[in-house]
């Protein structure tokens, strides 16, 4: 049901990003680089939070890690990660495929401003398998993504 969410999202939003299914799984940053031969930092890693009462998505280099005092400082409260469960529920996307793209309904996204040292990124799909190539700015404009400073190196 994810995969077809988020081919559903670029059907009608961007028909000329193909999604890239992998014989492997590419559930981390590790493996995603090297499924998809790029760097590490290159993957657009998807986070599912939630502070306070709001969830919301954030996606970052595959190498930045949040800086808890940054987030604060931005969103108002502490950062808490949803377990794999609340992910699938609010997202419809597994641990390891999470995206912005093909969601139930809407939430807020956030990219990170460590994307922006790449022109191009690949984000998961929607499944472990799968990802999309697209360029960072395309990607923040295509989920209506608002860039924040939050992450660390």
């Amino acid at each position: 049901m994810s995969l077809s969410s988020v081919r559903a999202f670029f059907a009608a939003n961007a028909s000329d990003i193909d999604i890239i299914v992998t014989g492997q799984s590419s559930a981390t940053v590790a493996l995603a680089a090297e499924a998809h031969g790029v760097e590490p930092g290159q993957i657009a890693k998807t986070i599912c939070l939630r502070v306070g009462e709001t969830t919301l998505l954030l996606v970052t280099a595959g190498t930045a890690r949040l800086d808890n005092r940054k987030f604060k400082d931005r969103f108002g409260g502490k950062p808490r990660m949803l377990d794999a469960g609340q992910v699938v529920a609010v997202t419809s996307h597994p641990v390891g495929g999470v995206c912005p793209f093909g969601l139930p309904s809407p939430l807020p996204v956030y990219c990170d401003v460590s994307l922006r040292a790449y022109a191009e990124v690949v984000p998961a799909a929607g499944a472990t398998n799968a990802a999309v190539r697209i360029g960072t700015e395309r990607l923040a404009a295509l989920t209506g993504a608002e860039w924040v400073d939050v992450c660390g190196g």
